[in-house]
């Protein structure tokens, strides 16, 4: 397996006509295998795609201190992006070569706080993903103890280029 390397630069990302010339699942595994660069915002957020499968994705993080707001928990941003990434990354997997997607909105319920430094796993599995739309449900669950601190649901709009 290739090194892992992040998108620095904005022609470091892959560009449209590449991707839309493979399935969104050869896209997401050749991102994972390290041919292609994982996007700036997983460093940002501190987390990275670890396993991808036919409408299912699974997403590792650990949400940095610089991510509390002033209450002094998790902001709940965090939990979106991470989800959000798992869940439309899902419909991703399951799309045909040429087609592409975008969120159209997405739903957070946040069951507890995730403390500084805690390892979670993100899954978002495809629950349908058609000619027009997609949809996509999540978990956020800690690493170690297993327990679930966030779920989501999503709608993606599916295009074709």
């Amino acid at each position: 397996m290739a090194e892992r390397r992040i998108a620095q630069r904005p022609d470091e990302l892959v560009k449209p006509e590449v991707a839309l010339s493979m399935s969104g699942q050869e896209f997401m595994e050749r991102m994972l295998a390290g041919e292609f660069p994982a996007p700036p915002i997983s460093e940002h957020m501190n987390m990275l795609l670890t396993k991808v499968e036919a409408g299912r994705v699974i997403f590792e993080g650990t949400p940095m201190f610089a991510a509390f707001n002033p209450m002094g928990t998790l902001h709940g941003g965090w939990y979106g992006t991470i989800l959000d990434s798992a869940m439309a990354c899902a419909v991703m997997s399951a799309l045909d070569r040429g087609q592409y997607y975008t969120t159209l909105e997405y739903k957070v319920n946040i069951i507890r706080s995730i403390p500084a430094g805690m390892a979670v796993t993100c899954e978002g599995i495809a629950d349908h993903v058609g000619r027009s739309t997609g949809i996509a449900h999540g978990e956020v669950r800690g690493t170690e103890d297993g327990k679930l601190y966030a779920t989501g649901s999503t709608t993606c709009m599916v295009m074709r280029a």
